[in-house]
């Protein structure tokens, strides 16, 4: 059954032609600015937490359109809320951090930015998830919004989110009172970018969308000594390395095979110099589950492991420790909102461009809106141009760059363009008026 339509709403399908001509009007006007947006935000990136730039790039598009905005929720976070009479509250989230990467993408606005790791090791920032289109896209919809007025009645709650990457940011506004400090949201709605399908295309999945993310620290001890005489030592590197191969067996020997889970140990730190062996060497995984059951169980049995490891190997026991403060709950759309937004994506965009995409063991702390009691609805838009994709289906054809990579940017134009599209029309699906 799809949503029931407010009291004061009309049969939606009759003003979408017209909706979607103004949108578009407005667009083509304020094309260039959008544009000369995002690439100021993918040249000049900030990490998570670190947004000051970004946000107050943010919170002054948002002033300029009529919103009333309040900065540093949640760190960095930005509020921005527009009130127009008597209807539903729909909040619209762009997530607005970049990445520890080095960019090879080679485009003139590409990011130069260097910093500093918290080991002192240089790093490279960069927008290699899309954060920055999903900033421009919020503008470009804040624009949309405050000029269709005669179009909607409600509240808009338009939020700039830090730290996503990280899987915090949404929670720290949530804890600094989001939901408390500003009106509470019927519904929530958020888009992001995806490599994997051409410009100008939507994908989409109702009910589970992506998985549980932990991260796990593992301090593996041992007794550091001379490397020619290994004899009097207890090599913790050895030790790592027979953790890691146990590790495997966690999703292939005491998983169910049909219920998928992964542990990846992404970094591994350990010694200085050939001929030393260390004392100790650090680990860090990421988990990733279906659901809270196999969570549990994937942690404790991580825990198992590497104790029984140091067991064997006559070793101190290794510090395992669950960095709960950056657990990413697993991402659902309501089934309800999802085919309400589907059909309207197909009516806007054409059948065609709307795909149905496969579960993912990837995260997204928007999942943290959907647990704090709001119907949410979180869709992917395409960002690759037609040759490419199609060159990549190719038997041996070239591979996309996709999210996370240093190659990957979106097409800017085309993706910005169905990005305020869809996400104006579907605020107008909620709260328009006749």
């Amino acid at each position: 059954m799809l949503l029931a339509p407010m009291a004061w709403t009309q049969d939606a399908t009759s003003t979408r032609p017209q909706n979607i001509a103004l949108i578009e009007k407005k667009l083509n006007a304020e094309l260039d600015s959008l544009l000369a947006l995002y690439k100021q935000i993918h040249a000049h990136p900030e990490l998570a937490f670190e947004e000051a730039q970004t946000s107050a790039r943010l919170a002054k598009e948002l002033r300029q359109v009529g919103f009333e905005v309040t900065e540093k929720i949640g760190g960095t976070g930005v509020v921005g809320v527009l009130k127009h009479g008597n209807g539903p509250t729909i909040l619209v989230r762009a997530d607005m951090d970049a990445l520890p990467i080095i960019e090879e993408t080679g485009v003139p606005y590409a990011s130069k930015v260097r910093t500093r790791d918290k080991d002192g090791l240089e790093i490279g920032v960069m927008h290699a998830c899309g954060h920055d289109m999903n900033v421009a896209c919020l503008v470009g919809t804040a624009r949309v919004m405050a000029h269709m007025k005669d179009r909607w009645r409600g509240t808009l709650l338009f939020i700039g989110q830090p730290a996503e990457e990280i899987g915090a940011g949404a929670k720290a506004m949530l804890e600094a009172g989001l939901l408390q400090k500003f009106p509470r949201p019927d519904f929530g709605l958020a888009l992001h970018c995806d490599g994997r399908y051409p410009m100008g295309h939507v994908n989409y999945r109702e009910g589970q969308l992506q998985a549980n993310v932990d991260s796990v620290d593992i301090l593996v001890r041992g007794k550091g000594g001379h490397g020619a005489a290994p004899h009097a030592t207890i090599d913790p590197i050895v030790l790592a390395a027979r953790i890691i191969l146990d590790l495997q067996t966690i999703v292939s020997r005491e998983r169910n095979p049909i219920e998928p889970a992964v542990v990846t140990v992404g970094a591994i730190h350990g010694g200085t110099k050939h001929n030393i062996i260390p004392d100790n060497v650090k680990m860090q995984l990421t988990v990733r589950t279906m659901n809270d059951a196999a969570r549990k169980e994937v942690l404790e049995s991580i825990v198992r492991i590497a104790k029984a490891a140091a067991l064997g190997a006559r070793a101190p026991e290794p510090i395992v420790t669950h960095r709960a403060a950056s657990f990413t709950p697993a991402l659902f759309n309501e089934a309800d909102l999802t085919k309400q937004m589907v059909a309207l994506f197909k009516d806007v965009l054409g059948p065609a461009r709307i795909h149905e995409r496969p579960m993912s063991m990837g995260g997204e702390d928007f999942s943290q809106f959907t647990r704090a009691g709001i119907r949410t609805f979180y869709y992917h838009l395409g960002t690759v141009t037609p040759e490419a994709y199609a060159e990549s289906k190719k038997p041996g054809g070239k591979a996309l760059a996709t999210t996370h990579s240093p190659f990957y940017y979106p097409m800017p134009e085309p993706t910005l363009r169905t990005g305020v599209l869809t996400m104006s029309m579907a605020i107008l699906e909620l709260a328009g008026k006749k």
